[in-house]
């Protein structure tokens, strides 16, 4: 059992009417202890862009994630999750990696360490048991994008980034390199203001995604996941038709393009957190990757030992071998 011995910042506090200010800057610094990189505050109001987000599956670029409609109805009230809610507690964990790959298997970022659900999902309930402590009697459930809630919107009520034209959270200070999670309270909190930015004239994301996926409809940039790489190698589930295997060019899994051009991502003097590189051991890789030609022709057995605990373990055995034999080609034809 974790220990409760440390001080939380606040002795006997009591909740009468409007939480104390107290509270609120105690459960963020419990939530920064944790190993947390940023932390605030949202209002668990019906979610501004449920809307926008149905008219998304509408019109089919959520491509074959039919999950996405099946649980579309939950993700606009953050009630339907925990009942009673009266605060969303946001987080933020970087992710990015500190040294590139050394094996020719393409892997996004994110996805080089130990999965990122486990890691979040530990931190969050370990920020629950420690706010039963603080304020018992209340109820709480932890969210990573696995849940049916939009959680990128709430971090942006909670003011931790604001909407990039790749869809992106981005924090201008920070970037974009990172997890969101989510902590759902009926502790009644002060909320923050939402998070306030912008990309400007820039288009450099939506001119080097290699598929054209980062789109613009009714005045609003999506992506659309029939043609994203990320979907491609992750969630599409089948084989790849001929074009779809040129698509994803080198990737093996999930796509860096648009974070790796964004200038909010690029460090500078006066700017020294963008691009830090995770302070989360659980996150950096924790693997020895094979060849391409290794991974293409590798049994159940070995594809089971080598995804154990990783996020890659989501492309399925057939899949991740799918997309190596699609980097294998592409690459046997850029050659040519």
């Amino acid at each position: 059992m974790e220990s409760h011995s440390h001080a939380f910042g606040v002795n006997n506090v009591t909740i009468k009417g409007a939480v104390s200010q107290t509270l609120t800057e105690s459960v963020k610094k419990e939530a920064l202890s944790l190993g947390f990189d940023t932390v605030g505050i949202a209002t668990a109001d019906r979610a501004d862009g449920f809307l926008f987000y149905q008219d998304w599956l509408a019109r089919g670029m959520h491509a074959g994630m039919d999950y996405l409609i099946r649980y579309a109805d939950l993700r606009g009230d953050v009630g339907r999750l925990l009942p009673g809610t009266q605060s969303v507690i946001a987080v933020t964990l970087a992710y990015r990696q500190p040294e590139p790959m050394a094996s020719e298997v393409k892997i996004a970022q994110y996805a080089r360490g130990r999965d990122y659900h486990r890691v979040l999902r530990n931190k969050l309930k370990k920020l629950a048991i420690r706010l039963d402590v603080l304020v018992p009697g209340h109820r709480h459930r932890a969210c990573v994008d696995s849940a049916p809630i939009l959680e990128r919107e709430y971090a942006h009520r909670a003011g931790l980034g604001w909407f990039g034209k790749n869809t992106m959270l981005i924090d201008s200070r920070r970037g974009s390199w990172f997890f969101i999670g989510i902590l759902l309270t009926t502790l009644p909190l002060d909320a923050d203001r939402p998070a306030h930015g912008g990309c400007g004239t820039c288009h450099a994301c939506v001119d080097a995604c290699p598929t054209g996926a980062i789109v613009q409809f009714e005045g609003r940039w999506q992506v659309d996941a029939r043609t994203c790489i990320s979907y491609l190698t992750i969630e599409h589930r089948g084989q790849f038709t001929t074009d779809q295997a040129a698509q994803v060019g080198d990737w093996t899994f999930g796509c860096d393009v648009c974070q790796d051009v964004c200038p909010f991502n690029q460090a500078r003097a006066s700017q020294p957190l963008r691009a830090s590189p995770t302070r989360e051991a659980d996150l950096r890789p924790s693997r020895t990757w094979p060849d391409l030609e290794t991974v293409a022709n590798m049994s159940y057995e070995e594809w089971d030992r080598l995804t154990e605990g990783s996020a890659v373990r989501r492309a399925g055995f057939e899949g991740l071998r799918r997309n190596a034999r699609a980097n294998l080609r592409n690459r046997h034809e850029g050659s040519r």
